[in-house]
């Protein structure tokens, strides 16, 4: 589904990105670990069509789009939950699920406002509220709904659950569990090294703009010592 081989990127002058690969199969639940300003965002920027790549190749559904407005890559099937869940604030709930809502590639069982409402209960009981008004917890199931309202074949959490109250993280994990469940294809970045280990099936760690490790839960669990060092948990 996606393939990114010897991604390179950089803000201005300045070289973020050197050599990041990683593979996400359909139905594939994969993570891109590492600490703070190693690249995992500007990865995820590269992939959206965000930041154009200065080298390397994405291929998304076999479609090199390295370059693509976001727009382009979105009607492909990307859907981004962005870090910092950037909803739109002066919209109420309702209106932030419906603005970009779409079934471009006619899945046949759609996520739908209904749909929505089951997985997040809180939001369709605050469907009238302006989304700046919800709390960190609740803008990050609004975030979410909104992209999963876009029917992406392939969903990106940067930085899942950072910020929020444990009762709030646990409801988001449940969330993703269910996705994963349903077949969804998931790139997911987070620090929570325990449910990562358990939830993903394959595991990818940037240090310094490099992918310098890569393997499942089993494999994280040998090469513990090597994994810590690598993410700083």
């Amino acid at each position: 589904m996606l393939s990114v081989a010897n991604l390179q990127a950089a803000y201005g002058e300045s070289r973020v990105l050197f050599d990041v690969h990683l593979e996400i199969a359909d139905g594939e639940v994969v993570t891109l670990m590492g600490r703070n300003g190693m690249g995992k965002t500007t990865t995820v920027r590269c992939i959206m069509g965000l930041l154009a790549p200065q080298g390397g190749s994405i291929r998304f559904e076999g479609r090199d789009v390295a370059g693509l407005t976001p727009e382009r890559i979105a009607r492909l099937g990307a859907g981004l939950v962005p870090e910092g869940r950037q909803v739109f604030p002066t919209l109420r709930v309702r209106e932030n699920l419906v603005a970009t809502a779409a079934n471009r590639l006619g899945r046949a069982d759609p996520w739908t406002l209904e749909r929505v409402y089951g997985l997040f209960p809180r939001l369709k009981e605050r469907a009238g509220q302006m989304a700046g008004t919800l709390s960190g917890g609740e803008q990050q199931m609004l975030a979410i709904g909104r992209a999963l309202m876009t029917n992406p074949r392939l969903l990106i959490l940067d930085e899942a659950t950072e910020g929020l109250a444990p009762v709030i993280r646990r409801e988001i994990w449940h969330c993703i569990e269910h996705l994963k469940a349903a077949g969804q294809s998931i790139l997911l970045i987070d620090k929570n090294l325990a449910v990562l280990k358990r939830l993903a099936d394959r595991h990818y760690i940037v240090e310094k703009g490099r992918t310098v490790w890569t393997g499942s839960g089993a494999d994280m669990d040998r090469d513990a010592e090597r994994v810590h060092g690598y993410v700083g948990l």
